[in-house]
């Protein structure tokens, strides 16, 4: 007889398999051609250059690694990692947001999935009190698409806007020009607190010299329009001149060698090691997504000590524990967490318990981890009665309103207001992180083909051309296979509906990661609108 831990296990690993080839093709647009053609002009790969800049030993927290994939924009179907590569890292010791174009994607060029991916990155950094590091090599929009990068808030300009109202905060923007940054993406040097450009590598002019041309009839080289000479000695645009990419980075260091250390705003107890090893992961959670899961066993695998302190555990039996509530530490941290259970639709009484739980930890200031499994509320006239609609309302306004760092793990289905009570990308986590078994949509595909299938008999019954069995079966296997793709984590992760794609043994050093970087900032005092009791 077959073993469903082993089965689990060898299915989870082999989907991770093919997040490692994703992210491959992610991190090496080219191949070792593109890598060649930058040697020839004295650049390095940029991940090489992030490696560089941050403390020699420590990790780079790469974010939205497979965003890009299957965009289907004009005559561009991939734009691989969006272009861009993104993530936090430290640098003498702080904690840095990173932001830097990767050239060998159409020049480094803005798409609406870069722009979105770069935006992502500024609102983290605010959001966490993060400076911010840009390693700039851009040929700024991508023209056939300036509609939909141009003019609108949340496009092109609205990058600059970030940089001048982090900077308004203190928070610091430093710029290394390693390449070109025409027009807009000029800003990207001038908006900068402090700006390095490489000579001869390095150029910022808002019109570069074929529109000079057109426009004045001045024939001027791009170097003596606006190279790291001119904006270093003459305009004064930048403010560090250097000949090599490694030079450029070592000032960057500098400058920012003089910030303060940063401060944890929480009380960190010593890391204990979970005693329920975090591998244990691929064997708990089933292969089928909608099976229902312990969420206590998940848990004793990522906190310090396997210890979860269970909050109002005997409560409402079967109807209750659908959503599981307590304090747990990770890597010294405490952590209040909302964890759906079982099947994981939500009853009234998980709701009020959830509500409850979320208030507490506010007041308390204990950031909050949900771990979400949950498909919906629950339906049908006895819910309505007991009042879902009112006490899931309350556990959205609690989301949305706790004051403390939120971060959201998706472990499984995520279907529709479920998505909002447990902190959803609209109720602004600090950060998001799916894994394999996440299926994020409005519904699920089967539920979806079957509402989308009575509108379409009725359709056809009302037209006197009624449905055969063969086309029932047809119209219902399409839907579920576009509902179903569309929930898929790379499906959400190529457009950044999820911050990253976590393998299951990466969960508990990524949440760490993530909840240390939260808590950078001061936690306010709780403040909540009207709850219906």
């Amino acid at each position: 007889m077959s073993d469903p831990r082993v089965e689990n296990r060898m299915f989870w690993e082999e989907e991770e398999r093919k997040l490692d080839e994703l992210m491959y093709r992610a991190m090496w647009p080219g191949g070792e051609e593109a890598v060649q053609r930058l040697a020839k002009q004295g650049k390095q790969p940029v991940r090489q250059l992030i490696q560089k800049l941050i403390d020699p030993g420590t990790e780079f927290y790469e974010l939205g690694v497979i965003a890009g994939f299957g965009m289907n924009y004009p005559d561009v179907e991939d734009v691989p990692c969006g272009g861009i590569v993104t993530g936090i890292g430290k640098i003498h010791g702080n904690w840095t947001m990173i932001i830097a174009n990767d050239s060998r994607v159409k020049a480094g060029t803005y798409f609406p999935i870069t722009l979105k991916k770069h935006m992502r990155a500024q609102a983290i950094a605010e959001q966490c009190g993060l400076n911010c590091v840009y390693i700039a090599d851009s040929g700024g929009a991508y023209l056939p698409m300036q509609a939909d990068v141009f003019p609108d808030d949340g496009h092109f300009g609205s990058m600059f806007y970030n940089m001048a109202r982090m900077s308004a905060k203190g928070l610091k923007q430093i710029t290394l020009s390693t390449g070109g940054n025409t027009a807009g993406g000029a800003y990207i040097v001038f908006m900068a607190c402090q700006a390095v450009m490489i000579d001869k590598l390095a150029y910022s002019f808002l019109g570069g010299p074929p529109l000079v041309k057109a426009a004045t009839g001045e024939v001027i080289s791009a170097e003596d329009l606006g190279g790291a000479r001119v904006h270093t000695q003459i305009s004064g645009g930048a403010d560090y001149f250097c000949k090599t990419q490694d030079e450029g980075i070592q000032i960057v260091r500098e400058i920012l060698s003089m910030e303060p250390p940063q401060k944890l705003h929480i009380h960190r107890y010593a890391e204990v090691p979970p005693r329920v090893p975090v591998e244990t992961i691929y064997e708990i959670l089933p292969a089928k997504i909608h099976q229902g899961i312990n969420v206590r066993a998940f848990i004793q695998a990522i906190a310090d000590d396997s210890h979860f302190i269970e909050y109002k555990k005997m409560y409402a039996p079967g109807r209750g524990d659908n959503i599981v509530t307590g304090k747990i530490r990770i890597k010294g941290i405490p952590v209040g967490v909302i964890a759906a259970n079982g099947l994981g639709i939500i009853f009234v009484e998980a709701a009020r318990k959830a509500t409850e739980w979320i208030i507490r930890c506010c007041q308390e200031k204990i950031p909050l981890l949900f771990i979400q499994s949950s498909p919906s509320y629950m339906v049908g006239s006895e819910s309505e009665h007991m009042g879902i609609g009112k006490y899931g309302a309350d556990m959205v306004r609690a989301v949305s309103c706790a004051q403390v760092p939120k971060i959201q793990l998706v472990i499984g289905p995520d279907n529709g207001a479920a998505n909002y009570g447990m902190c959803g990308r609209a109720y602004r986590p600090h950060f998001l992180f799916s894994t394999m078994r996440a299926r994020t949509s409005v519904m699920s595909g089967r539920s979806a083909a079957e509402v989308l299938l009575s509108i379409e008999e009725r359709k056809r019954a009302a037209s006197g051309n009624p449905m055969t069995e063969g086309e029932k079966q047809a119209f219902r296997q399409k839907m579920i296979e576009k509902y179903d793709g569309e929930a898929h984590p790379f499906f959400c992760g190529a457009r950044l509906l999820n911050d990253r794609v976590l393998k299951f043994r990466e969960i508990r050093d990524w949440l760490a990661f993530a909840f240390e970087v939260s808590l950078l900032k001061p936690i306010g005092e709780p403040a909540f609108g009207n709850l219906r009791f």
